[in-house]
């Protein structure tokens, strides 16, 4: 892909990563714990019918210093052991609102490093989900992980928990960059840890996870890492853009003084794992995903249907209400968003008193569900087709240009750099728009406002 890299420097501006719509920095202490229950009760008629569940383990051995997730230090196993029994409370109080006939189609945890506790543990909570719930024949159980601390024992009691979709944060090949970001490599090498998988569970999928625009990467040294990923041939390759938000994480500031590279270096490493794994048979998905061919991700994408939910992309056909468990978990229903509090001892003091532990949230009012499909689409699918999208709404194609604030004219610079085409039926984003799809979804946000320390930068 080429990109003129006055363009990067041009579009460069705070917008926000729209994986929910309107984003988390709109949500508010509206929604109490007994809304929240009435939500849950109510969502058991709203479409997609299906249930989706996220679990937080917010524990890891160690802070990366490029982190951005709600996660601590582990302090021992005592601390853990309070946690899950906390989080077990939670999972069978919310269970108790919802309709057992609905399929769950996808069971993920996420954290912190969920294998920096005791795999038994992790087994403990998906044996309550199986207890509690029907899984689908072809549910997804995913695991985000931490390579540094895995074993052959360990990846046994994982697949004989029921994980089927292991994601394993390599974030880079270079061990000198590993260790600037206090990250340390794989322990199994990591075409053998893919093959190890398959030898557990031949049906298993692997994703390995990659983040550019660290201190003492390059271009160059970004391409070598894609070149070593792609060889060790992982059904899915994501690579995250590093968000640099300091005000939020302070333990990134130690990142500055390592030397972050530049926006033009930072695009310079994306294009080079871009070009790499597109040569090799990878199709780019979304905003950072590579996948092969036959990935339900990428049939999705050819036939507009991809989608996404705070875990990342998944079709139509597999998502469904999200209801999350554990210290900051978002639940992500068809019509309201609810966050649990962010700290671990008012979160089990909460469990304690029999009350759902929330935070914040936000109601959507029926315009900002329409402008959520928008943006969604975009985001997902990278066009829009106005009829397309006003008719499955119910509504008309002027209403909802209306709701959006559509105006040709705010696209004629992004046309005119060649981000994307607009005709009377929709929007289409060009390959090189692809990676400011931020800045495109942005310009069809009633609600954004730019602000230097509410989003990270674009690019």
């Amino acid at each position: 892909m080429n990109i003129d890299l006055n363009i990067i420097e041009k579009y460069n501006v705070p917008v926000p990563r729209y994986t929910s719509y309107p984003p988390a920095n709109h949500f508010t202490d509206e929604i109490t714990s007994g809304d929240f229950l009435e939500l849950i009760s109510a969502s058991n008629s709203w479409e997609p019918q299906h249930m989706a569940f996220y679990v937080h383990i917010p524990f890891c051995k160690k802070i990366c210093f490029y982190c951005g997730c709600n996660a601590c230090r582990l302090n021992g196993t005592q601390e853990v052991r309070d946690y899950l029994e906390a989080l077990k409370k939670e999972i069978i109080h919310v269970a108790g609102q919802l309709d057992r006939s609905r399929k769950v189609t996808q069971l993920h945890f996420g954290g912190g490093t969920p294998n920096a506790i005791p795999a038994e543990m992790l087994a403990e909570i998906t044996a309550l989900f199986n207890r509690e719930f029907t899984f689908s024949d072809d549910a997804e159980i995913a695991i985000e992980t931490n390579p540094a601390t895995l074993d052959l024992p360990y990846m046994e009691k994982l697949v004989s928990a029921g994980f089927n979709r292991f994601s394993f944060g390599i974030q880079d090949f270079n061990e000198e960059v590993l260790k600037m970001v206090n990250r340390e490599p794989s322990a199994i090498p990591v075409p053998e840890l893919v093959k190890l998988v398959k030898s557990l569970n031949d049906r298993a999928a692997v994703n390995l996870d990659f983040i550019y625009g660290l201190p003492g990467q390059s271009p160059e040294s970004f391409s070598s890492s894609m070149e070593k990923a792609a060889e060790a041939d992982p059904d899915r390759l994501v690579t995250f853009s590093y968000a640099h938000v300091p005000w939020l994480k302070k333990h990134q500031q130690i990142l500055e003084k390592r030397g972050l590279p530049g926006p033009e270096e930072k695009t310079r490493m994306f294009l080079a794992g871009y070009d790499v794994l597109t040569a090799v048979g990878y199709e780019p998905v979304g905003l950072d995903h590579f996948v092969k061919r036959e990935d339900e991700l990428f049939r999705a994408l050819e036939q507009k249907k991809l989608h996404r939910n705070f875990q990342g992309y998944c079709t139509r056909e597999t998502t469904g209400q999200v209801y999350a468990f554990g210290v900051s978990a978002i639940s992500q229903l068809e019509k309201a968003y609810v966050q649990n509090t962010k700290e671990i001892e008012k979160y089990t003091t909460e469990i304690g008193h029999g009350r759902l532990p929330v935070e914040k949230g936000k109601y959507l009012s029926d315009d900002q569900l329409m402008i959520r499909e928008v943006i969604t689409r975009l985001m997902c699918n990278k066009q829009l087709e106005w009829k397309t999208i006003a008719d499955e709404l119910g509504t008309g194609e002027e209403t909802l240009k209306q709701l959006v604030g559509f105006d040709p004219g705010k696209f004629s610079e992004m046309e005119k750099d060649n981000l994307l085409e607009v005709s009377c039926e929709g929007l289409h984003v060009t390959e090189r728009g692809s990676m400011m799809i931020r800045n495109i979804a942005a310009a069809l946000d009633p609600a954004y406002k730019q602000q230097v320390n509410k989003y990270s930068k674009s690019v």
